[in-house]
């Protein structure tokens, strides 16, 4: 990845979930500031999620992610 690439990416831990919004409002919000949900960077290190293509689809990793962060 280039420097020009790198510098295009959102650190994460700039990202504010408003939890006032409904569930749908603050996925969108969440797109829309992270930019790419697949190419991030997190206190600096670029994070790059991969899926196989023969494993679950992302809205069931999503599904699963959130009901867990409930459930905690």
């Amino acid at each position: 990845m280039t420097e020009e690439e790198r510098a295009q990416l959102v650190d994460i831990s700039t990202v504010y979930i408003d939890p006032s919004l409904p569930p749908a409002e603050r996925a969108a919000d969440y797109i829309r500031q992270i930019k790419d949900p697949c190419c991030f960077l997190c206190n600096g290190a670029v994070v790059r999620l991969k899926f196989n293509p023969e494993g679950k689809d992302l809205k069931t990793h999503l599904k699963n992610y959130f009901i867990a962060c409930k459930q905690a």
